[in-house]
């Protein structure tokens, strides 16, 4: 039987909201208010709408990104501006990119993604604390899926905010590997630290509340370790669940769009010249789209390809 987690402390609210947005985190009770995460820019409007619900009247104080993917700081931008007084705090490790606003180093051109620009006011610092709902907060470092995340632990309920470091059934894509550095051995090191702190119950990226840690744990292991077995399963993965992202956000698009789509957007140049040229692109681009139909993840009905 599944271990049920503890109840969340009452001041924490949990919008789970699937894959296209990462799961919000609202803090809403003694002191400032705050959202962990704000979810896809396609999302925006229904980011705020939530948040507006659970403040109840209440401004939205601040905002911290466990990341700078675009399913977790594309609603950064809405937010501040239905909020211009948002105090806005991101991992120290792309400061400068953001600064700038550089796309391309941000990985939102380079996957086909998009991220309105926003506002970055503060770093989210590994070593530090943070005040959410009355509690001390530790801030993590969690490289792996991205070398710049962070996580966050309460030590006294023992809550985990893991961002994509750790779901109840795996982890996000370790997009660092794919780039040409050893990030399998950070996705370790991450677990090693989940592992050291003992949450009692993890608040996921992605995915429902869960409570049986270890079991998670575990199970994120034995994908690890298959990923690293197999480098170019990795790759292909990675393949796939950036193409049902897009195909998440369209829900439906013309086999040629999709096509189109994959030949401009730069990662798949760059995986299948490291991973997959003993084919032309062509080859390998109706490949990925045939396995996520025979997958269940996507249906064609003649020349378009459906989410599923």
């Amino acid at each position: 039987m599944p271990l049920d987690p503890p109840a969340l402390p009452p001041e924490i609210t949990v919008f789970e909201r699937g894959w296209l947005s990462a799961n919000n985190v609202l803090f809403h009770g003694r002191g400032a208010t705050a959202l962990i995460d704000s979810g896809y820019c396609a999302h925006a409007a229904q980011t705020v709408a939530l948040v507006e619900s659970g403040l109840q009247g209440r401004p939205l104080d601040r905002l911290f990104n466990t990341h700078l993917h675009s399913d977790h700081c594309g609603g950064n931008a809405a937010l501040q501006a239905r909020w211009p007084q948002l105090v806005t705090h991101i991992p120290p490790g792309q400061w400068d990119q953001v600064q700038a606003w550089d796309p391309v180093a941000l990985s939102y051109e380079p996957t086909g993604q998009d991220c309105p620009r926003f506002r970055a006011d503060g770093r989210l610092m590994p070593g530090s604390e943070v005040a959410l709902g009355g509690s001390a907060w530790q801030v993590h470092s969690a490289p792996g899926h991205d070398p710049h995340a962070v996580l966050l632990f309460e030590p006294r309920t023992r809550v985990l905010i893991s961002g994509d470091a750790l779901w109840e059934n795996g982890f996000g894509v370790v997009f660092p590997e794919l780039d040409g550095a050893h990030a399998f051995a950070d996705v370790g090191a991450t677990l090693d630290l989940i592992e050291r702190l003992q949450p009692l119950t993890v608040i996921p990226g992605h995915g429902s509340v869960f409570g049986d840690v270890p079991a998670a744990i575990a199970r994120a292991r034995r994908r690890l370790a298959g990923f690293e077995a197999d480098p170019v399963r990795h790759a292909r993965h990675a393949a796939k669940v950036l193409l049902k992202y897009k195909l998440l956000e369209w829900q439906q698009a013309p086999l040629a769009q999709v096509q189109a789509w994959l030949a401009a957007t730069p990662y798949y140049a760059r995986l299948h010249g490291r991973y997959f040229a003993d084919r032309s692109a062509g080859q390998w681009m109706a490949e990925l789209i045939q396995e996520l139909v025979d997958g269940g993840a996507a249906r064609c009905e003649g020349e378009v390809l459906h989410n599923a």
